[in-house]
């Protein structure tokens, strides 16, 4: 059973859209964990398109779940997560202006750098984890950096899940393997969904945590955020 980590980006961008608090952040967060949700996650952009520096500082004294607060160690970043300490950081490799989460760490090439962060954040008593792809060499390269764990990038199973969902999840096994043989932590994460979510938790071994935001906020649309939360947690958890 895997923990749900909802990243509420989109419920931010939303809000942004307008000015002003509608909807509010923080209330959505805290109904989010009403509804059973494990923690909450967030990630603040250089341009503050959704979750604002502001944001993740209310979310730190409001919530009782874990917060786990994703970004590129830039100084602003780093700096923000010694000001809150939040109970995880995930690194990202992002550059500024990117939509998204599109590519891991080469956690072999950033060795030292990334090894340099991940003592800082440790230091501060905040667990890391690092975003990598599903490359075993990635997964070795996240060891030497001695983060606390991974965060595997779920784009490449989930399009090819509905191809051939076996070949799908193969590289993600054998990562999740080496990891807990290396002593890491696993996290997963991006483009995970109600239709490839429970597959994937009850077939990867040693998995700890999902992180899903845009597909949660889109069903929520649909179904309402609670059922929605409900859905996924389900999931999460192998529960049919």
């Amino acid at each position: 059973m895997a923990k749900l980590s909802v990243n509420i980006n989109k419920i931010a961008l939303v809000r942004n859209s307008r000015g002003g608090n509608k909807p509010d952040v923080v209330k959505a967060a805290l109904d989010i964990i009403s509804f059973g949700a494990d923690g909450i996650t967030v990630h603040p952009r250089p341009d503050d398109r959704h979750i604002k520096k502001r944001d993740v500082e209310l979310l730190k004294d409001a919530i009782s779940v874990e917060l786990n607060v994703e970004g590129y160690p830039s100084d602003d970043f780093i700096a923000l997560i010694e000001k809150i300490k939040p109970a995880q950081v995930t690194l990202v490799p992002d550059p500024p202006g990117a939509l998204t989460s599109s590519f891991g760490w080469d956690t072999h090439e950033h060795k030292y750098f990334l090894r340099e962060v991940v003592n800082k954040f440790k230091d501060m008593g905040v667990r890391t984890s690092l975003f990598v792809e599903p490359s075993v060499r990635m997964v070795e390269g996240a060891s030497e950096s001695y983060t606390n764990r991974i965060e595997l990038y779920t784009e490449a199973y989930a399009d090819n899940y509905a191809r051939n969902r076996e070949e799908a999840i193969e590289p993600y096994i054998i990562c999740s393997e080496i990891a807990y043989k290396l002593g890491l932590g696993v996290n997963a994460g991006h483009d995970l969904n109600l239709e490839n979510l429970k597959y994937f938790v009850d077939n990867l071994p040693n998995l700890l945590e999902v992180s899903i935001g845009h597909a949660l906020v889109c069903d929520a649309l649909n179904f309402g955020l609670e059922l929605t939360v409900s859905r996924y947690l389900r999931a999460a958890k192998g529960i049919s």
